[in-house]
């Protein structure tokens, strides 16, 4: 939420949307609660500020959910808006990766939060030959060490996530069972398809 936060004022944006991802291509997340529930989430962190939605874009696209076909559909809903992905370092620094990456940078600028640990010359260097990576912008975020990694395995470990993330998300992260075990994610997974 803080990178959404610093994105809407140093890029002059309307709105963030969160889209959780459908079905991930490059990786499986652990001890995933289903889509859903990863939906609720970003339900829950978004709704006490108007400047931010959730969709659930990817959830209901089959197959893979990658980044060129929903700009490509984004694109096509809504047409006079002006798209920009917001990626951390780490992520930017694959984009090279990623599928149809120059159909990624033609459909939207891609707007990028360095890290510690990826200053924005190297991701230059990572994403040079991809054509159009010469728009690749640059954004200032404050410097706070928390991933979704991070959150997984600190409700894994039984540690506390307030503070973390937004109360709602911690809220319902608990009362769901969220990340904490195989069998806590049998019955986030049941929980979030009785649900629908």
């Amino acid at each position: 939420m803080v990178c959404g936060q610093e994105a809407l004022v140093a890029l002059g944006l309307d709105e963030v949307v969160l889209i959780p991802v459908g079905e991930a291509p490059h990786r499986e997340v652990e001890s995933d609660p289903g889509g859903d529930a990863r939906l609720a989430l970003c339900e829950a962190a978004v709704a006490a500020d108007g400047r931010f939605r959730s969709s659930r874009l990817e959830l209901d696209r089959p197959g893979p959910s990658y980044t060129a076909h929903t700009l490509d559909e984004i694109a096509r809903r809504r047409p006079d808006d002006e798209l920009v992905l917001l990626l951390g370092g780490d992520q930017a620094a694959s984009l090279a990766s990623w599928h149809e990456p120059e159909r990624i940078l033609a459909s939207a600028t891609v707007a990028v939060v360095e890290r510690e640990d990826l200053r924005r010359e190297e991701i230059r260097v990572r994403v040079r030959d991809i054509v159009g990576a010469e728009r690749i912008e640059f954004f200032p975020m404050p410097r706070i060490d928390v991933s979704s990694t991070l959150v997984r395995r600190r409700v894994r470990e039984g540690l506390p996530i307030r503070y973390l993330v937004p109360d709602a998300v911690a809220d319902l992260i608990s009362a769901q069972g969220l990340y904490r075990s195989s069998a806590g994610l049998d019955a986030s997974i049941a929980t979030a398809a009785g649900a629908t």
